[in-house]
């Protein structure tokens, strides 16, 4: 009860915030209100006096004042241009995560708390002041003899903080979700879900380090488009991530980058493939891609900071994405449409050739227009506009992916202002589909699907046995155990070949492991 009531306390609080920014009932949709609501929005601007602004600055000022979770929230709000607009959403992407340092008194007393004040003073003798500072962390510069590293410390006590404000909001998606059916169909409760989780392992930072180091490795094997600072394990731990020092110039910097020689289209190039090499390749990408977590270093790499949010998605999401931007690439809009239904994000009492014709009209605007003038935001926008059409529903594991496709695009545009992102991809997409779809794509997924039905195959003959022991336990329905029970001179050979067609299964799967072997 009393969580409820300091929920509730949090969430009017909340409110009030959003009404001194004219975000509840703004001004500029007054004319559109009905007068009752039209009243209590003049009423709130009375109070609250008359922020300038369009309607989205306004709310990133106000989601910015409110602390981190809602900082976080807004940047998952602007991945939806089919609630809020494409105005707003773009507003909301250049949402700020700044605040001023805590001192270094604080900063030692949390590396005390971690590692004990001995092994604290042994780790880290002394650190500079703070170069960076967000709502959930800041970041220091220390040397050691082995080299200068990044040390990030946790706010103190930011966790309970973060942990209170995101309870809250649970509440109030569950609330609306409960009381406007319509809302459900954008599954509120799923989304403040996905925030809530990947806000949780920002609190953690030896997640953190877990997934800059399996991003180094996915790096490498994708070709290198990123490069990793390496993380210096025996100095980092729940509160503490220390990494080695990149050397460079962070994107936001605009000035320092137009004095350096590098090719723009080459850079945006980078930015757009490596994280399609990396989604579509492995299933696994950072999931907080704008300008301030990337670095063009001084040996000309491009290095990627601040793995907070590791987004994955499974492969039947990579196959969906592969196919879906390759049929846009191609314009094949009944294989797109297809695609959609097989995955199961369309229900199947609807219509095919319906949504390939909705998904023409989508993507065939888009070709033979200037680089500057296609957008993945506005087709995404597009695409979401027929969700309601078709009985689609939000999908939270692909929010990540689609709130990091925009900040791709953004930065790539930012790089090189006549990227196109279509052409960027095609490489990446094709090559995948050749390598999935084509003759070894084929043998390995024939392999894994036959190993499957291998395991199957060897177990029925012990679950046919579980089957019949049951059925003679039946006493109270002997009669009936009787009857369903398989005759013996019918169970028998029934046993016999399923062993044998396990057998057979096992030798194909063997053979095809060794064709991988010797022959892939």
């Amino acid at each position: 009860m009393f969580s409820a009531i300091a929920d509730y306390w949090r969430l009017m609080r909340a409110g009030v915030t959003l009404a001194r920014h004219d975000v509840i009932l703004p001004a500029e949709y007054a004319s559109r209100m009905p007068l009752p609501a039209k009243a209590f929005g003049g009423f709130l601007r009375a109070i609250g006096g008359k922020p300038k602004g369009r309607p989205g600055e306004r709310l990133a000022s106000a989601l910015e004042s409110l602390g981190p979770a809602y900082i976080k929230l807004g940047q998952f709000l602007a991945t939806r241009p089919d609630v809020f607009g494409v105005e707003t959403t773009t507003d909301l992407s250049r949402l700020k995560d700044k605040l001023p340092p805590f001192g270094d008194e604080k900063a030692r007393t949390q590396l005390n708390l971690e590692f004990g004040e001995d092994e604290a003073k042994r780790l880290f003798p002394e650190i500079g002041p703070a170069i960076a500072a967000a709502s959930i962390a800041q970041v220091h510069r220390m040397e050691t003899p082995d080299g200068t590293r990044a040390v990030k410390i946790l706010r103190p006590d930011v966790e309970r903080l973060i942990l209170t404000e995101l309870r809250a909001m649970k509440r109030a998606a569950r609330t609306i979700e409960t009381v406007d059916r319509n809302s459900r169909r954008m599954e509120p409760v799923a989304f403040v879900e996905t925030v809530a989780t990947s806000m949780e392992k920002e609190l953690d930072l030896r997640l953190e380090a877990g997934g800059a180091s399996e991003f180094a490795d996915v790096s490498a094997k994708s070709g290198g488009s990123f490069h990793v600072p390496e993380v210096d394990w025996e100095r980092s731990g729940k509160t503490v991530l220390t990494t080695d020092w990149v050397t460079g110039t962070s994107l936001t910097d605009t000035e320092a980058l137009a004095k350096r020689e590098f090719s723009r289209i080459e850079l945006a190039n980078k930015v757009t493939r490596g994280f399609l090499q990396a989604a579509i390749g492995h299933g696994v990408f950072h999931a907080d891609m704008h300008e301030g977590n990337m670095i063009l270093g001084d040996d000309g790499e491009l290095y990627l900071i601040d793995f907070g949010i590791v987004g994955r998605i499974g492969m039947a999401e990579r196959r969906f994405l592969a196919e879906i931007l390759d049929g846009f690439i191609r314009r094949d809009y009944k294989r797109v449409a297809e695609v959609h239904f097989e995955a199961g994000y369309v229900p199947p009492d609807r219509s095919v050739g319906d949504f390939a014709q909705a998904l023409r009209s989508v993507g065939e605007p888009i070709h033979g227009k200037s680089a500057q003038e296609v957008s993945m935001g506005r087709l995404l926008l597009q695409l979401l506009d027929f969700t309601h059409t078709f009985g689609m529903h939000l999908r939270p594991e692909l929010v990540l992916l689609q709130k990091t496709m925009v900040q791709v695009e953004g930065v790539a545009r930012t790089l090189d202002p006549t990227h196109n992102i279509w052409d960027a991809a095609k490489p990446v997409v094709q090559e995948w589909i050749r390598q999935e779809f084509g003759p070894a794509g084929i043998a390995k997924q024939s392999g894994i699907a036959l190993r499957s039905l291998a395991q199957r195959a060897v177990q029925l003959p012990e679950i046919l046995d579980r089957v019949d022991r049951v059925l003679e336990a039946q006493d109270a329905h002997a009669r009936q155990s009787k009857s369903m029970r398989l005759p013996g001179y019918i169970r028998k050979p029934v046993t016999s070949l399923i062993v044998l067609s396990g057998t057979i299964i096992i030798s194909v799967v063997v053979g095809l492991s060794l064709y991988e072997t010797f022959f892939s």
